[in-house]
């Protein structure tokens, strides 16, 4: 197994390190990042808070899930996966990286995440697709699916609409906004929109994170 000096150092970096920070990430990279912070992944800033770097972390029930985001990312982490036992979750951190930095600039206000105005140009179906398997699953009822959730709820009305409208103009997928308490979701009901869906984001689903399609 590869070994990679460790980022701990606050004062300075290995060779290693200060390279890998200037390799560009791939495009595959950029669309799983950009689903992850849109779903459930954490951007943190480093200790001289030049850079942020991400945080992936997710029950132990999905452990494929967090390891084929290791695999994506693996260049740029440092250490495998481990288990948090009060959580019982699976976790990892990259370095930090100036290409996580640029999605903390575009997706944050004063602290808070919100929609940015180019969102439509980046929202790929890799994108998509991870944003559903960090946030997503089906509603059933009588043993049958009716529809899909997407919990967007830590954004505004008006953001869910602008993520409503950018699904139904960019893959002509209809959804509606669901009141969940005082905060609003993505849900899809509409059949032929759900087919859409399951067809945009089935290439991409790990067979372990098929459930969130079958219910």
């Amino acid at each position: 197994m590869r070994t990679i000096p460790r980022e701990a150092r606050r004062i300075t970096y290995s060779t290693e390190i200060r390279n890998l920070k200037k390799v560009p990430f791939t495009q595959e990279q950029r669309e799983v990042a950009l689903g992850s912070v849109l779903g459930d992944g954490h951007l943190e800033a480093n200790w001289s808070k030049t850079n942020y770097l991400l945080k992936i972390s997710h029950s132990v029930q999905q452990s494929e899930y967090v390891r084929w985001k290791y695999e994506i990312f693996r260049n740029f982490v440092l250490t495998e996966p481990k288990v948090h036992r009060t959580t019982n979750s699976l976790r990892f951190a990259t370095i930090s990286h100036s290409e996580f930095t640029g999605f903390r600039n575009i997706f944050y206000r004063d602290k808070k995440k919100i929609i940015p105005e180019n969102l439509v140009a980046m929202l790929t179906p890799l994108a998509i697709a991870v944003w559903f398997m960090d946030d997503g699953n089906a509603v059933k009822s009588k043993g049958s699916i009716k529809g899909y959730h997407i919990n967007s709820q830590s954004f505004t009305f008006l953001e869910n609409v602008e993520l409503a409208r950018i699904l139904e103009r960019t893959y002509g997928i209809h959804v509606n906004l669901e009141r969940n308490h005082e905060y609003y979701r993505l849900a899809i009901w509409q059949r032929p929109s759900r087919e859409k869906f399951i067809d945009l984001v089935w290439p991409f689903m790990l067979d372990s994170m098929k459930y969130k399609i079958f219910g």
